[in-house]
């Protein structure tokens, strides 16, 4: 860095800035990471920090983007009064089509691209009223279907078109591959162009499951919670991105419980263990930042 110092006063504030993005891990792991998988307060469930909370701690990181997800309620009005206290920072938010906002309801979509702001921009199938998650949690209760007599239930035709018209952002939220891998062609004869299968290894797919999500030309998200919790080895997820390619997957957090580590700090063990995994940093900055920014539209 001989050269630096040729330059005098500017040259010291360039090391100085050097050294304190190095002393400042935080700062230099999360510059530009846009987390796709967040929740915060208020929420019927307990959760760790309010949006405010952490869109302050997002943009003391240097992250560049935040999306929130709640099961039960939209918010993309959330984000936008989000971003009027929380400057140099982009926040999104969706809606889930759980029981809450009725399902598989079209009109739950419309305002959500109609509200002041224009912060919509995921649409969620079912997530915790999924059939598969219901099942395999054992719950009894009345679940909302994706599928009716084996095809795409009637209901999703004018979702996917609201979706297709809005530029929207298709989340499979928690169907089943075999669910998801039926939806993917009617959502994509209907004009889909950005789908994201939620924390797509969680629902456990086949290999040749994933390569056909892959075929589809789904991106498949995966989160750090399932490995913070132990569903999954950070291995298996290297080995996933080893053999399908960076380009297919986007990395989020999916923290926001309350006793589980902030959003940041479940980022930079995700980003600090697939580097010790092998992954490569452009790879990684394709999974965390490029690809996230890309559904989102902030990149081409």
């Amino acid at each position: 860095m001989r050269w630096l110092w040729r330059g005098g006063v500017l040259g010291l504030v360039l090391v100085l800035v050097m050294v304190a993005a190095t002393v400042d891990g935080q700062t230099t792991a999360l510059a530009g990471v846009i987390d796709f998988h967040v929740h915060s307060g208020p929420d019927s469930r307990p959760r760790s920090v309010s949006d405010l909370e952490i869109a302050r701690i997002a943009k003391r990181a240097g992250m560049r983007g935040l999306v929130f997800k709640n099961h039960f309620t939209m918010t993309a009005d959330r984000a936008w009064l989000a971003m009027q206290e929380v400057d140099g920072i982009e926040i999104f938010g969706g809606v889930a089509l759980n029981h809450a906002v009725g399902g598989l309801n079209a009109e739950a979509v419309r305002q959500l691209v109609a509200f002041s702001g224009e912060r919509g921009k995921v649409v969620w199938l079912p997530t915790f009223d999924a059939e598969f998650w219901m099942t395999r949690a054992g719950d009894p209760g009345e679940f909302v279907p994706v599928m009716r007599d084996g095809a795409p239930d009637p209901a999703l035709g004018e979702i996917f078109d609201l979706i297709a018209e809005h530029d929207l952002v298709l989340a499979m939220g928690h169907s089943s591959p075999e669910e998801v891998l039926a939806l993917i062609p009617e959502a994509r004869r209907r004009g889909v162009e950005h789908i994201l299968i939620t924390h797509g290894l969680g629902q456990q797919p086949s290999r040749d499951q994933i390569a056909e999500m892959v075929r589809q030309g789904a991106v498949i998200e995966l989160v750090w919670l399932a490995v913070h919790n132990g569903e999954f080895r950070l291995a298996e997820y290297t080995a996933a991105i080893t053999e399908f390619g960076a380009s297919h997957f986007l990395l989020s957090s999916d923290f926001g419980q309350e006793n589980n580590p902030l959003h940041t700090d479940g980022l930079k063990a995700f980003i600090a263990g697939l580097s010790q995994e092998g992954i490569s940093d452009a790879d990684i900055d394709l999974m965390i930042r490029r690809n996230p920014a890309r559904l989102l539209g902030l990149d081409p």
